[in-house]
């Protein structure tokens, strides 16, 4: 199994923008999708965006779609997130999940968005 790492979370205003960054490294078996989940406080993990590595079709879920943007850069390993337009109810914690192998997932440890005014 690799190693996820997110990073880029932070505190903005309503209306500002963040980018998100996440690593997957050192997976032996093929990587197939890659996605971001979100967790806010009190409320379950729910998926905010997913791309598949190799063809770089995406799909968003409706309360970010229009405002957020899933990327990869398969040489470098990464995805990313462009979050714009930020609202209050994005205030959550971000997590890349990486689908691998035989449908085996992996999660990095999270990232903190506060948007806050």
């Amino acid at each position: 199994q690799g190693h996820v790492v997110e990073s880029g979370g932070g505190l903005v205003q309503p209306g500002g923008s963040l980018r998100l960054s996440c690593e997957a490294t050192g997976f032996t078996s093929i990587v197939y999708v890659l996605s971001w989940y979100r967790q806010a406080p009190g409320k379950e993990r729910e998926l905010v965006a997913s791309i598949l590595k190799t063809e770089g079709r995406t799909s968003y879920a409706d309360a970010v779609r229009g405002r957020f943007t899933i990327s990869r850069d398969n040489s470098k390993n990464m995805a990313y997130l462009q979050m714009n337009d930020l609202k209050l109810e994005d205030t959550a914690t971000y997590y890349c999940k990486v689908m691998y192998g035989s449908a085996k997932d992996a999660w990095g440890q999270g990232t903190q968005v506060i948007v806050s005014s």
